[in-house]
């Protein structure tokens, strides 16, 4: 095995090992409990079946990500979580190797910027459908710089590959926005072409430059959209992702949709990425090309607006940054004569310490997934999120009535508790601002929050114990049936 081998299997086999953890996390539930809905009745549910504050009223998530909940469901029912954790590390691990295929560089940058971008985004790794969006996100990005290089031949597969992702999550929007830089990339192209081989500008000679050069680019977009119309709710579709990003409360409250914290750790690979793009573009003598800057002011700005743009920043800033730090290390390379070729066959001793580091990585994996695979496992890890005991509680006792609950507990509820509708979950684009805002002034015990509870006609509520409400609740008539350090439940 030569050194170029050698690095592309450790790098492979660390992103695979640093994806493989305990990937379901609170909002899953609600997930697995579509997917199950869906794989019962044979149908994408269009109105609410899991809340007694929105039912039956018009919910537009399932359509755009059937797909995914599906397969989350499919893979948790016959597998088990293990599974699910093995299926996200497996499916980041693809990203990256796609990913890898639009990199300019040799395989030590190549590696480094992989690990770097595998370690920014790896926050956002969670058994959910927006992992496909990642996924398709690095796909579309593989086809457009394979086009950008002179290569059209695999521009049919743009629509294909929308056909699935507008059935797997709402980010699919990602693609038309990738589509918009690479089109407004090659005008200018085209553009900058007309003008130098001309004195004055000729809008003949630039339509057919762009007819040209663009015309199978326009064709492959039209056919992107058409692809994109082709999923449950229709040509509607289209509007859902920007219908989600106008509900307020979602960069108020909800930690992803809110700027990084640059005082977490978790942020600290995303700054390290921004600045060393800064400053690589800084020293580069590369011309800098459109799609290039546009790709990183967008997304970067994006990611500063909201960090679970983060992981799709990882990607192009990746790509970028191979792109323009590949002139300057070979320029220090020749200048310190540190010239070193990965495709040389290996003395037996090299090979010896190669394909040992290769054992003891790929040990280091199974270890990983074998922490991973076992039910006891993943069930300690739910405790720490959901309240395990407190649901245990009410299926034993049999509780019901309507009820309260904590936004963060939803999802779980409504998969082990499916005959007691909740009152919020995860799904922010179902419950809107309006919703949301009347849950905060119940939970948060503001002015009338009495007369929203009789409103709604609670009798059951499951909160952590640090909410306003719950010092209140005894004086207001409600009795406390279950307590722990993590959750509370009353009744009236």
């Amino acid at each position: 095995m030569n050194l170029r081998r050698l690095i592309i299997a450790l790098t492979f086999l660390s992103i695979f090992t640093m994806a493989s953890r305990v990937s379901i996390d609170t909002d899953t539930w609600w997930h697995l409990r579509t997917g199950k809905f869906i794989a019962e009745n044979r149908e994408v549910p269009k109105t609410d079946p899991f809340s007694h504050t929105r039912a039956d009223e018009p919910w537009t998530y399932p359509s755009a990500a059937w797909l995914s909940e599906l397969r989350l469901y499919m893979i948790y029912d016959r597998l088990g979580p293990g599974a699910v954790n093995l299926w996200v590390a497996a499916a980041v691990t693809a990203t990256f190797a796609v990913l890898y295929l639009t990199l300019s560089a040799g395989p030590f940058l190549r590696a480094f910027v992989l690990i770097l971008a595998a370690a920014t985004s790896s926050v956002f790794w969670a058994a959910r459908p927006h992992i496909s969006s990642f996924f398709f996100s690095a796909v579309f990005l593989w086809l457009l710089e394979d086009y950008r290089k002179g290569n059209t031949r695999r521009l049919y597969l743009l629509p294909i590959v929308m056909l699935v992702w507008v059935n797997s999550h709402p980010g699919f929007a990602i693609g038309f926005l990738l589509l918009a830089i690479y089109i407004i990339d090659r005008l200018l192209e085209v553009l900058g072409e007309t003008i130098s081989k001309q004195e004055n500008f000729s809008k003949g000679s630039f339509l057919a430059g762009v007819k040209d050069q663009l015309g199978g680019l326009f064709i492959a977009s039209f056919f992107v959209l058409l692809a994109a119309m082709l999923n449950p709710l229709g040509p509607a579709i289209l509007a859902y992702p920007f219908e989600t990003l106008s509900i307020g409360i979602l960069r108020d409250f909800i930690q992803e949709w809110q700027s990084p914290n640059f005082h977490n750790t978790d942020m600290l690979p995303f700054l390290a990425m921004l600045v060393l793009c800064i400053v690589v573009l800084g020293a580069s003598q590369k011309k800098i090309r459109v799609s290039d800057f546009l790709l990183l002011v967008i997304f970067a700005t994006m990611s500063l607006l909201a960090a679970r743009n983060i992981a799709q920043f990882a990607l192009v800033a990746a790509m970028v940054l191979a792109r323009h730090a590949r002139p300057l290390l070979d320029d220090l390379a020749k200048r310190f004569g540190v010239l070193m070729d990965t495709t040389v066959a290996p003395t037996k001793s090299q090979s010896i310490l190669n394909w040992s580091l290769l054992i003891i990585l790929v040990t280091t994996a199974l270890i990983r997934i074998s922490a991973i695979l076992p039910v006891a496992t993943n069930e300690e890890a739910f405790a720490q999120q959901v309240p395990v005991r407190a649901v245990e509680y009410l299926q034993s006792e049999k509780l019901s009535g309507k009820l309260l609950n904590s936004y963060n507990w939803g999802g779980y509820l409504i998969w082990t508790l499916p005959e007691n509708a909740v009152f919020v979950d995860g799904r922010t684009d179902l419950y809107d601002d309006e919703l949301l805002t009347e849950w905060l002034a119940i939970v948060s015990a503001e002015s009338g929050w009495q007369d929203l509870l009789d409103k709604r006609e609670i009798n059951l509520i499951l909160l952590e114990p640090e909410w306003p409400i719950v010092a209140n609740l005894e004086n207001e008539g409600w009795k406390l049936n279950f307590e722990d350090n993590q959750a509370v439940i009353y009744t009236r």
